[in-house]
C-alpha cells in the first residue's frame, strides 16, 4: 500500500514510503483521526468485504468519525466516496511529508497498567546492545498490571551479559514501565518453518516452560 520514491525525490529511512493507489488515513479504534494508531486504507484495489461473514467485516471495516462521533463527510471528488476503512491491524504515524511509519502491530501492543508499549520499540534498544545479535520482546500475563513487558535475547560468540546488564542499558533509552522485568538469556528462539519469530510463541516458550 505504500513504497518510498525513487530518486531524486526523497526516500526518509525508517518509513514504508508514500501511499500509492489507496488513501490512507490514521484511526483509534473509535475511527477517529488520532496522530499515532491503526493505519486504515481503502481504495479500488482494496477488498470492499470479506464473503458470508458479517462478524469480520464489522471488526475489519469502519468510516471516519469526528470527535463528537459525528460521521465525517467523504470529498465527492474522491473515486473512494462512501467506501469503507479497512483497518490493516498494523499501527503506524504519518509524518508531514505524508510517510508513513509502522511502530508495530495492534495486536501485538503490551497494555502494561493501560500503558501501550510498542514490543518494536523495545527491540530497537535491545539490539543496539554490542553483544546481543538477536532479541524479541513480549507480553506475559501479570496479576497487577495485566500484562508485563519480557524479553529474550540471544548473544553473540563468545559475549557474556547478565539480565541486570541487560535491565541497566534499556533503562538508558526508554522509560522505566518498558524496561523488561523478565530477561531470558538463550542460544536459540522458537521460529516458524520460514525462519519467523512469533512473539506469543517465544511468550509461550520461555514463561511456561516449552523449552523443555
Amino acid at each position: 500500500m505504500c513504497s518510498n520514491p525513487l530518486p531524486p525525490a526523497t526516500h526518509k529511512p525508517g518509513s514504508v514510503g508514500i501511499p500509492q493507489g489507496v488513501e490512507l488515513a490514521i484511526l483509534n479504534d473509535k475511527g477517529q483521526r488520532v496522530e499515532l494508531g491503526e493505519v486504515c486504507v481503502r481504495g479500488e484495489n482494496v477488498t470492499s468485504g470479506y464473503l458470508n461473514n458479517p462478524e469480520a467485516n464489522r471488526s475489519s471495516f469502519t468510516k471516519i468519525y469526528s470527535s463528537d462521533m459525528a460521521e465525517e463527510v467523504d470529498d465527492t471528488s474522491s473515486q473512494n466516496c462512501g467506501r469503507l476503512w479497512f483497518r490493516t491491524g498494523d499501527q503506524g504515524r504519518v509524518d508531514a511529508d505524508g510517510y508513513l511509519f509502522l511502530t508495530g502491530r495492534i495486536k501485538e501492543l503490551i497494555n502494561r497498567g493501560g500503558e501501550k508499549i510498542s514490543p518494536l520499540e523495545v527491540d530497537a534498544v535491545l539490539l543496539q546492545i554490542p553483544e546481543v545479535s538477536e532479541a524479541v520482546c513480549f507480553a506475559v500475563d501479570d496479576e497487577m498490571y495485566g500484562q508485563e513487558v519480557n524479553a529474550a535475547v540471544v548473544l553473540k560468540e563468545g559475549q557474556v551479559l547478565t539480565e541486570a546488564d541487560i535491565q541497566d542499558y534499556v533503562s538508558r533509552y526508554l522509560a522505566k514501565f518498558k524496561v523488561p522485568k523478565r530477561v531470558f538469556i538463550t542460544k536459540h528462539f522458537p521460529k516458524t518453518a520460514t525462519g519467523k519469530i512469533q512473539r506469543r510463541v517465544v511468550s509461550d516458550y520461555f514463561t511456561k516452560g516449552l523449552q523443555g
